[in-house]
C-alpha cells in the first residue's frame, strides 16, 4: 500500500493530532507500507518524516478564501502539484483534517485515488468548500464513538464512519524503575504530592477548574504542587489574516491573574512546552485533564495511564470510553472545581493506600489502548479500500 498523507503542521507544538498522525504512519511503514507526506508548514516533525517517508512535499495550500484574490492565487499551485506526486499501484489518500477536504478531493478525482477522512475532531468550522470536499470521502475514521455520533448529527451516514481508538507506545510511556529516585533527582520533596497536567493552554481545557480545585485542596491542608506543560494554542485570526496566540496568551495572563487571586502562586508551575512528557508524568501521582469541550480522544489519557499514573478527567467527549470500569470513578463533571477537588484528594495517596493502582492503570492500557491495535486498526480500514 502507498498512502499519501495529508498535514498542516508538522510540528509537536499544536497538539496531540499531530504526534498521532506521526505514529500511526511509522507503525505502517514499519509494516511495509509505503508513506508520501504532503504538508503545508515545516516543523520539528519534519525530520522523523523524512527519516521513513518515500517523499515529502510543502503544499501551497490546501484551500481558498474567495473573498480574497491572494489566497486564490496561492491555492492554483497546489492543484499543479497534485501531477508531482507519485501514486504508484495500490495508492490512497488519508486526510489527517477534514480542513484539508478540498485539496483531498481535487487529488483524488484528478489521480482517480480512494480517500479516506481522519476524523479526530467534531465538525467545526466547515464552510461549503469543506462541505464539498467531504463529499467525496470513501470512508471516515473516528478516534471515538463520540466524535463518529457528532459526524452522523452532521449528516454524515453511520455506516460510512468507522471507529479506531488512538493506542500509545508502551514501550515509551512506562512507569519509572524508582519513583522515589526520581522525585530525588528532580528536587521535589517527597511529602509533596505532585498533580499534573500536559496539553494545550486554550480555554477549552478547563484549566481554571484545575486552579481553583488545587486552591481547595490546599485550603484543606494538602501539600501539594501543581505542574501545567504546555504553551498558548495559535488561533486564526480573521483580521490579522494568519494564526496568532493573542487569544491564547490572553487566556494565559487570565490563568496568572487568578493563581494570584487565589494566592497559590508557589503551588502552582507553569512550564512551557514538554518535548518529552514520559518523565512529567513519571513523577506525577495523579494527571488531569479538565477540559470543558468534547475532547474526542485525548492521547494524554493512554499516556498517563501507561505510565502507571492514574488519570482524572472530565465527564465529557470520549474521556468515559477510555476511563471505563474501575477508572469510571474518575471523572467529573466539566468545570466543577469542587467535584474535580473531591476526586483528586480521593486518589492522591493511591501510593500508599492503594499500591497496586498503577499497575491496574497500565493493564486498562495493555488490554484496550496499545499502540498496536490503533495501527492495526487503521490499517484494515485502509486495505479494505484498495483489496479487490
Amino acid at each position: 500500500m502507498n498512502l499519501i498523507v495529508l498535514e498542516n503542521h508538522v510540528t509537536t507544538q499544536r497538539g496531540g493530532q499531530e504526534l498521532n498522525l506521526l505514529e500511526i504512519c511509522r507503525g505502517l511503514f514499519d509494516r511495509g507500507h509505503r508513506i508520501t507526506l504532503l504538508y503545508l508548514k515545516s516543523g520539528d516533525l519534519l525530520p522523523d518524516y523524512q527519516s521513513f517517508c518515500d517523499r515529502t512535499l510543502c503544499i501551497s495550500a490546501y484551500g481558498f478564501d474567495w473573498h480574497s484574490v491572494s489566497s486564490t492565487l496561492n491555492f492554483l499551485p497546489s492543484l499543479l502539484q497534485i501531477w508531482q506526486i507519485p501514486t504508484p499501484k495500490n495508492s490512497l489518500i488519508f486526510c489527517n483534517d477534514y480542513h484539508f477536504s478540498l485539496f483531498a478531493t481535487a487529488l483524488s478525482s484528478f489521480r482517480n485515488l480512494p480517500y479516506v477522512c481522519y476524523l479526530q475532531l467534531p465538525p467545526l468550522m466547515l464552510n461549503r468548500q469543506r462541505e464539498f470536499g467531504l463529499r467525496s470521502v470513501d470512508r471516515f475514521i473516528a478516534v471515538s464513538e463520540q466524535t463518529k455520533q457528532e459526524w452522523v448529527k452532521f449528516g454524515i451516514q453511520s455506516d460510512r464512519i468507522r471507529v479506531v481508538y488512538n493506542g500509545v507506545n508502551l514501550n515509551r510511556f512506562k512507569p519509572p524503575e524508582n519513583h522515589l529516585e526520581l522525585r530525588q533527582k528532580l528536587g521535589i520533596n517527597l511529602d509533596i504530592k505532585i498533580v499534573s497536567y500536559i496539553g494545550r493552554i486554550d480555554r477549552e481545557k478547563g484549566l481554571e477548574t484545575l486552579i481553583k480545585a488545587t486552591a481547595t485542596l490546599i485550603k484543606k491542608g494538602r501539600r501539594i504542587q501543581t505542574l501545567i506543560a504546555g504553551k498558548p494554542v495559535t488561533h486564526y485570526s480573521a483580521s490579522k489574516a494568519r494564526e496568532c496566540e493573542d487569544e491564547g496568551m490572553n487566556y494565559l495572563r487570565s490563568l496568572i491573574e487568578l493563581i494570584e487571586t487565589l494566592e497559590i502562586r508557589d503551588q502552582i508551575q507553569f512550564l512551557g512546552h514538554v518535548s518529552d512528557p514520559v518523565s512529567l508524568y513519571q513523577v506525577s501521582d495523579v494527571n488531569v485533564l479538565p477540559s470543558i469541550w468534547n475532547e474526542p480522544c485525548s492521547l494524554g489519557l493512554f499516556e498517563s495511564l501507561a505510565c502507571g499514573v492514574p488519570k482524572i478527567a472530565s465527564r465529557i467527549g470520549g474521556n468515559p470510553e477510555i476511563l471505563t470500569h474501575e477508572f469510571a470513578n474518575s471523572l467529573f463533571q466539566p468545570g466543577d472545581d469542587l467535584d474535580l477537588a473531591e476526586k483528586l484528594d480521593r486518589v492522591l495517596d493511591w501510593r500508599e493506600k492503594d499500591s497496586t493502582l498503577g499497575h491496574r492503570c497500565r493493564q486498562h492500557v495493555l488490554k484496550y489502548f496499545t499502540y498496536e491495535n490503533m495501527v492495526s486498526g487503521i490499517e484494515e480500514n485502509l486495505l479494505e479500500l484498495i483489496t479487490p
